[in-house]
């Protein structure tokens, strides 16, 4: 018996020794093969925010484009997704899964601020990489979480954009909001508050919308009174469409200026009916339907993946925020690790794929507050009206406001 157990000892301990070394060199324990990297993301595929289910859509064709070109050294990315239905407690069950079932090695995108943040302390305890968050809320760069990358422009500068844009520009003297009641709207309110303040002056109205309700009919009456010559949104698509809508039947037409959310220019001409036609709204990629060679490239990948659905903002933001990570995982190397990762995400200095400049640093975790301002003109026509722009608000108060 002594004689078989000097013999299997050192066996097993060989095997344990190998398969530590395996998990630290990224193994199959943290979804890392010699031929695969296992990628995760989540977001609402039915639900009052299924519209936003294509930049999962576009995500899953970009690194179907990836893997076609030989994948990332020598790897195929698997990419798991699931539908949350906008819904935090389903985000919770979604995300523990893929981490405990998939092997998920590092997640990527994740739409909404609400289902995000039921999942962001999971995510950090278990320090998992994830990059571009999509969401604009500040809680997932200030303060900085080691393994959690932001990319998309935080909601209370765009906000802050908007507002400069309707006031020097335009010459904006009666603005109004409506806005949804959650990080996402508050901080645009947030951002153009500070704005007007600055200029003496405040909002004519501003009316909250749960992202439940359908019937808008009395906030757009109370719109009317108010006499806002500019309306900001940042609401669902179909509750923007429906805001629209009943203004429309009370004669009401201002200036509509919208969030970036709402930037699926195709999409909104269709469930407005048109009306959609001389908004202004923010950007924070390359237009899905413009010239840029490597825009062209990633609607052929989703056109081809996905042929009976729509191209737009969404499935192109699926790219935008994708190629990005795949840009870490290429400097991180065939030696791949969470932290080896991590390291190499934060080697971003004004990197650029078709989205704005990315920058991350030790410390440094909001990679791009950027955006440009757009008019829809019609159709899929359009007018770009700046370049990438900023605002320099405070970002801390805006913070302080929030929380």
């Amino acid at each position: 018996m002594m004689k078989y157990l000097n013999r299997i000892v050192p066996v097993l301990f060989i095997a344990a020794f190998t398969l530590f070394i395996a998990c630290e060199r990224g193994g199959d324990a943290t979804g890392v093969t010699e031929d695969e990297i296992v990628i995760g993301s989540w977001g609402p595929l039915t639900g009052p925010g299924a519209l936003w289910g294509n930049i999962l859509r576009g995500m899953d064709a970009y690194f179907d484009m990836v893997n076609e070109e030989g994948g990332i050294h020598g790897r195929n990315v698997r990419f798991v997704y699931r539908d949350d239905g906008y819904e935090p407690p389903r985000t919770v069950s979604a995300v523990r899964q893929m981490v405990q079932n998939d092997n998920v090695f590092a997640f990527v995108g994740g739409i909404g601020t609400a289902p995000s943040m039921a999942v962001k302390d999971y995510i950090i305890e278990n320090n998992i990489p994830w990059v571009g968050p999509l969401t604009g809320s500040t809680h997932f760069a200030y303060p900085p979480q080691e393994n959690i990358f932001a990319l998309f422009p935080l909601y209370a500068r765009e906000g802050a954009v908007h507002a400069e844009y309707a006031l020097d520009e335009l010459g904006a003297e009666r603005i109004a909001i409506i806005y949804q009641n959650d990080d996402y709207g508050r901080g645009g309110l947030i951002g153009a508050e500070m704005i007007l303040e600055e200029r003496g002056m405040d909002f004519v109205e501003r009316l909250s919308v749960e992202i439940t309700d359908s019937d808008l009919s009395s906030h757009a009456a109370r719109l009317r009174q108010s006499g806002a010559d500019m309306v900001m949104m940042w609401l669902l698509p179909r509750q923007a469409a429906i805001i629209m809508g009943n203004t429309a039947v009370l004669g009401y037409n201002p200036t509509w200026m919208a969030s970036s959310a709402l930037g699926d220019m195709g999409l909104m001409i269709d469930i407005t009916e048109g009306r959609w036609e001389g908004v202004l709204f923010s950007m924070f990629g390359e237009m899905p339907y413009s010239d840029h060679e490597q825009m062209q490239a990633y609607r052929a990948a989703f056109e081809k993946k996905y042929p009976d659905l729509r191209w737009g903002l969404f499935a192109s933001s699926g790219f935008v925020f994708a190629e990005v990570l795949v840009e870490g995982l290429e400097r991180a190397g065939r030696d791949l690790t969470r932290q080896s990762l991590i390291e190499a995400m934060e080697t971003f200095e004004g990197w650029q794929g078709v989205g704005a400049e990315v920058t991350f640093a030790p410390g440094v975790r909001q990679g791009s507050s950027s955006l440009y301002l757009v008019k829809a003109k019609g159709g899929l026509d359009y007018e770009i009206l700046t370049d990438f722009m900023d605002s320099d608000i405070d970002i801390d108060e805006a913070i302080r406001r929030l929380r």
